[in-house]
């Protein structure tokens, strides 16, 4: 008996909601398509659906995005690293309680209850009407720096993998895998495990336009910021695989419709409503991005990033200030327009001598440094900008002196910074010889918050 079988499949959307109408409508009225021509159709998305870039999912916490995929009824998804990481335990506890769809989940445990999450399963069967029994698995970029602070344990890919698939052996005719581990592990995974027949991926923003054969399996992918929707068509004949392809779905090209825009417009303005009612702070003087004014933003950030992390030096970039603060009132929707990144505070001990050498990298890359266009880790601004310091002032002769005494090699010092500086390439003293402890329960911009309602209470 054949049994014919279409997967459609969405990764990495970063709540990039001004596609969401053309991609709902396609996946809606192709799985009626798909249904009419007597096939099987599954719908997968394989994590990093949301994106506190957006006000809406900032206001939320990611739960309108929750609201967005159950249009859908997808059959599955997995986590990525912005669901992952982007919330807080509470919050990602709670991220799915109105979900109509399963979240599959095989590598991460609480570390309170040394249990799987409520929310997940570490697979799923499903089968067709027609008899396929189809195991679904899905993993997740296992980040062991980052997850046991925010009170979850990741668990080594092979680990768990095999683990899963042990308990699938013999029940599955064919097995799925949702994939948000990036595509250099998607071919390591085809290559070491048979079992696998499709691997769908996501977290290195790759298309696969047509899909990629690799050992055993097929390689999916659909890009990023739903640019693309993913679909593949293969066929069950006697229980074994066939005539299997690959293809992707362009969204821009999609028509639309003339409510679009009005959606689209909608999501943003609700976010920004709701934002709007938290009342941070009253400023009594405007505070600008150029370093040339007295009331610099900068200083006010890395005061606040002081505060936070106990220290008396910090060090953060320009560009992560996306334009001037004016005098008055000052809300959350402000505060998420001027800082809309997902980095977090870190405190870092060096000794004088690996000082020196940070200041040193943060000089040598500097005209690199200023018109950078970062993306990514963390980052959600244009241009990278210049590292500006406080406790620390270079002379005209070159000279580094903390607070205003010449650096000591040999003494220790903290500093307060971002562990997105841990993660870009550029200042490798900070990963090489720093003592690092990062905290992400909270981001910059709430460190920057809580910082002004106390300076400037409304």
């Amino acid at each position: 008996m054949s049994d014919k079988i279409s997967i459609l499949h969405t990764n990495d959307l970063h709540s990039h909601l001004e596609r969401w109408p053309k991609i709902r409508r396609y996946l809606l009225t192709r799985k009626r398509q798909l249904t009419r021509d007597k096939r099987s159709v599954l719908t997968f998305d394989i994590g990093d659906f949301i994106d506190r870039q957006h006000p809406l999912t900032e206001a939320t916490s990611g739960q309108a995005n929750v609201n967005l995929m159950n249009e859908i009824g997808y059959d599955g998804v997995t986590i990525g690293n912005n669901e992952g990481l982007g919330l807080n335990h509470e919050q990602l506890n709670q991220l799915y309680d109105n979900a109509n769809f399963s979240i599959i989940l095989g590598n991460m445990t609480d570390k309170q209850t040394q249990k799987k999450p409520d929310w997940a399963v570490p697979y799923k069967i499903i089968t067709t009407p027609k008899g396929t029994r189809i195991g679904v698995l899905g993993l997740t970029a296992p980040f062991e720096l980052t997850y046991p602070l925010l009170g979850w344990q990741p668990e080594d890919v092979d680990q768990a993998l095999a683990k899963v698939l042990s308990q699938l052996a013999g029940k599955t005719d064919v097995n799925i895998l949702l994939s948000h581990l990036g595509l250099p592990t998607d071919r390591y995974l085809a290559e070491r495990y048979s079992e696998l027949q499709i691997i769908i991926g996501a977290h290195t923003h790759h298309l696969l336009a047509y899909g990629e054969k690799h050992a055993n399996s097929l390689l999916a992918a659909a890009g990023r910021y739903g640019d693309h929707i993913g679909r593949i068509d293969f066929e069950m004949q006697d229980g074994k695989l066939i005539n299997i392809q690959a293809r992707t779905i362009t969204t821009d090209d999609l028509p639309a419709v003339h409510h679009d825009d009005v959606e689209i417009r909608a999501y943003q303005e609700s976010g920004a409503e709701q934002l709007s009612k938290n009342v941070i702070a009253s400023l009594p003087n405007d505070y600008h991005v150029d370093l040339e004014y007295d009331n610099r933003l900068i200083d006010l950030g890395l005061d606040a990033l002081k505060a936070r992390t106990h220290t008396d030096i910090a060090m953060l970039s320009t560009g992560l200030f996306l334009h001037d603060l004016p005098a008055g009132t000052v809300t959350a929707n402000d505060l998420h327009a001027l800082l809309p990144h997902a980095v977090h505070p870190m405190r870092s001990i060096l000794k004088g001598a690996d000082l020196w050498r940070l200041v040193q990298e943060a000089k040598k890359n500097k005209r690199f440094l200023q018109n950078a266009r970062v993306k990514g880790m963390g980052f959600r601004g244009n241009l990278w900008g210049t590292v500006v310091w406080s406790g620390i002032v270079i002379t005209k002769a070159g000279e580094i002196l903390v607070h205003h005494k010449p650096i000591d090699y040999n003494a220790y010092y903290t500093i307060g910074s971002l562990d997105h500086y841990l993660f870009i390439p550029y200042f490798p003293t900070l990963e090489i010889m720093g003592q690092n402890t990062m905290s992400y329960d909270t981001v910059l911009r709430e460190d920057f918050a809580s910082y002004l309602h106390k300076k400037f209470a409304p």
